[in-house]
């Protein structure tokens, strides 16, 4: 299991929730939000390597959440 934690002011809750979606079909996720922070908690379901999965995932997130601003969304 891996946990990775994402501020929430500098992440969008909606980019997170993206890229668990987005890699559902290669890990299972557990999700907290708590004191500003979002935590992911991952387990890769495969042969896939579960830190590659989380730097992937993390990624995901970011691109997203910076999408988001620049389109005005976030």
């Amino acid at each position: 299991m891996t946990e990775l934690r994402f501020r929430a002011d500098l992440y969008s809750g909606f980019a997170v929730d993206a890229a668990v979606k987005v890699y559902a079909d290669y890990a299972k996720f557990e999700l907290e939000q708590k004191d500003g922070v979002y935590f992911v908690k991952l387990t890769s379901t495969g042969d896939a390597d579960e830190a590659m999965i989380a730097e992937e995932f993390s990624n995901y997130a970011l691109g997203t959440t910076i999408e988001q601003h620049r389109t005005g969304m976030g």
